[in-house]
């Protein structure tokens, strides 16, 4: 079965890269009229080559230090590469930044090219052999086979093309179902056409007509439509994961698209200007990195000026690894895992690198224990543990199933059993938000969030000890910070259900308090709650007792919702009360008359309750609120 695989080249300049790509394929890939006219690689040049089900897309790249940025660019999303060194020249200072370089960005499968064979003799050969395998032991090339190849005279390229077959057969491909995603490497304008932009794909796949969303390397992104497709030169209907890609947008203009932007699954990236990362030094660095170092980021295509913040320790000598995070000029997209690579502020020297474990970050405070391990935890092998930190992370906040392909590097056919999973485990809850909101948060946080309703609550009853309960909307103001009103909605609501509060939409209270009256205020409670009681339907008007509450509304209103809340009244409207011995035999009666006629008006349940017109419209009210009837016309239904 045919399958799409991308290989860079990788060398000191001058040692024959571009040459051996033109021998292999027939494609000279220096297109600038500057390369041609200095006789050097300066940008990416691109070919392809099909070796039996393998069709290869090659990313030629420039090897003179100046040009490394472009180089790291190349060497996005490539599954193989080629170490080209000249027979004459032996490794150079390019031979070793660019095999540090692969092995930052994790790459596993290459095969080496000793060129210009022709033109020493063997024994010059033979040093230059030994010297590169000294040079590569230990690293993912210390097995691969060294094939003398010349450009010139066709030597070793039938070798060559099996060898890089081999590395082929090899490598395992991705699973399908994955999302698309393209690192911008140039753009142009096409005649008839319009904007027209490059780049290797990297997961993934997109169809002609498809929308996708434009990261525009500012933070902003909007959607657009594909126009149109092309592989190499052939239009296609389709694009997928390890092929060089032309893609034809519809409506952007050439002149906004930059290499460093990306295309991808709308809802995928979310640009970031602080990243959490595991970051290595370089063994062969001059000296180790040190806190607040200003660097450059290389990831993907995009290169951004940094700030180092080391986590767990103060500095990182070379050869080993840390927990850091990157604080960026200019915001970037990544996922999990992603490699990186970062360069000095000069631009003269490669430091280190490492993978991303948090591509949307907030500030870690260094050498905070508990931040840590979780960070430490997104290294796992495991999913259901990255995605245990990535649900911590996501504080008050709460994050979609989505973002566990983004932050966890969860496959997408595999994030909803993820997500099962930890509501199973009890690790997270699901919360269904208006107006079709899906949320999950961790129960960290949930209680988290619990408690501080509580103890703003505890507050609030400490201040007015009268009050039985507290306007719903004012609590939650002081919690504004969060962010997500219908989050926090959510989340008081689900403390009600466990009877920690009680209340209502507009309402809440601590489900432990209880107001404290003093004796004359507990008299005329109780004063009230008798005559409520002998009054039967026809209560008495509240106001008739402001007196005996020294004439204070806000006392008499705490009073009546003391008596409320304690179980004896329950309130009909503003100014009317009933009590509960007569609110249940209300509900009886009702409801024991229309089991035997098809509904009543307010004048039948008037009627039924020996009251007056005053006092029959506001309970038939309430009877409906209570879910005990349904309005109908004029008539009341027996509710459900």
């Amino acid at each position: 079965m045919a399958r799409d695989l991308i290989l860079g080249t990788s060398g000191h300049i001058d040692h024959g890269k571009t040459s051996l790509v033109k021998a292999l394929t027939g494609v000279d890939t220096d297109r600038l009229p500057e390369e041609k006219a200095r006789g050097i690689t300066i940008d990416l040049g691109f070919a392809s080559l099909t070796l039996g089900d393998n069709r290869i897309a090659i990313v030629d790249v420039p090897g003179h230090e100046r040009f490394i940025k472009n180089m790291l660019a190349g060497a996005t999303g490539i599954d193989l590469a080629i170490l080209i060194v000249a027979a004459d020249d032996g490794l150079m200072p390019q031979t070793r930044e660019h095999m540090e370089i692969l092995k930052l960005l994790g790459l596993r499968h290459g095969v080496i090219a000793l060129t210009k064979a022709d033109s020493v003799d063997e024994t010059t050969r033979e040093l230059a052999e030994l010297e590169i395998r000294e040079f590569v032991q230990g690293s993912f090339l210390a097995e691969k086979p060294i094939i003398h190849t010349s450009a010139h005279t066709g030597m070793g390229l039938d070798e060559l093309k099996r060898a890089i077959a081999v590395e082929c057969d090899s490598i395992v491909g991705t699973a399908a179902g994955a999302w698309f995603r393209l690192p911008i490497d140039r753009s142009f304008t096409v005649a008839g056409h319009g904007t027209v932009v490059t780049g290797s794909i990297t997961t993934g796949g997109v169809a002609v007509g498809e929308e996708l969303e434009w990261h525009r390397g500012n933070g902003q992104s909007e959607t657009v439509r594909v126009r149109g497709l092309n592989n190499h030169g052939v239009q296609v209907e389709e694009l997928h994961r390890g092929q060089r890609g032309a893609i034809n947008l519809a409506g952007i203009p050439h002149q906004e698209v930059f290499r460093g932007q990306e295309l991808a699954m709308p809802g995928y990236l979310k640009p970031s200007k602080v990243l959490s990362v595991r970051l290595n030094c370089l063994t062969a660095a001059r000296r180790g990195l040190k806190h607040r170092l200003p660097c450059r980021l290389h990831v993907g295509t995009a290169e951004v000026m940094a700030t180092l913040s080391l986590l767990d320790v103060d500095s990182v000598e070379p050869g080993q690894w840390a927990l850091a995070q990157l604080f960026l000029d200019d915001p970037v997209t990544t996922v999990w895992g992603q490699p990186f690579v970062i360069r000095d502020s000069s631009a003269e020297h490669t430091l280190g690198g490492g993978q991303v474990l948090q591509a949307s970050s907030v500030k870690i405070r260094r050498k905070n224990l508990e931040q840590l391990e979780q960070l430490e935890q997104l290294w796992s092998d495991g999913a259901a543990l990255r995605a245990k930190s990535v649900a911590w992370f996501a504080s008050t906040s709460g994050f979609t199933p989505a973002a566990l392909v983004r932050e966890a590097g969860i496959h997408p056919n595999d994030v909803e059993a993820t997500a099962a999973s930890l509501i199973a485990d009890g690790t997270v809850v699901e919360l269904h938000l208006p107006p079709n909101r899906r949320l999950l948060l961790h129960t960290y946080w949930m209680e988290e969030i619990g408690e501080r309703v509580q103890a703003i609550l505890a507050t609030l009853h400490e201040q007015n000890p009268l009050m039985t309960n507290h306007d719903r909307p004012k609590v939650l103001a002081r919690m504004d910070y969060i962010g997500d009103e219908a989050l926090l909605q959510a989340l008081v609501d689900r403390l009600i259900k466990a009877k920690k509060l009680v209340g209502d939409a507009k309402r809440i209270a601590r489900a432990d308090f209880k107001p404290k009256l003093s004796i004359n205020q507990r008299k005329l409670k109780d004063k009230i709650v008798e005559e409520h009681k002998q009054a039967g339907f026809q209560p008495p008007d509240v106001g008739t007792y402001l007196s005996s509450a020294g004439n204070n509304p806000t006392a008499l209103r705490d009073i009546l919702e003391v008596a409320c809340a304690e179980g004896f009244l329950v309130r009909i409207t503003e100014e009317i009360y009933l009590h509960t011995d007569a609110d249940q035999l209300m509900q009886a009666r009702v409801l024991e008359k229309l089991a035997a006629v098809a509904g009543l008006t307010v004048a039948d349940i008037r009627d039924l309750l020996h009251t007056s017109r005053k006092y029959a419209i506001p309970l038939c009210e309430y009877l409906d609120r209570v879910k005990v009837t349904r309005r109908e016309g004029d008539l009341r239904v027996k509710a459900g």
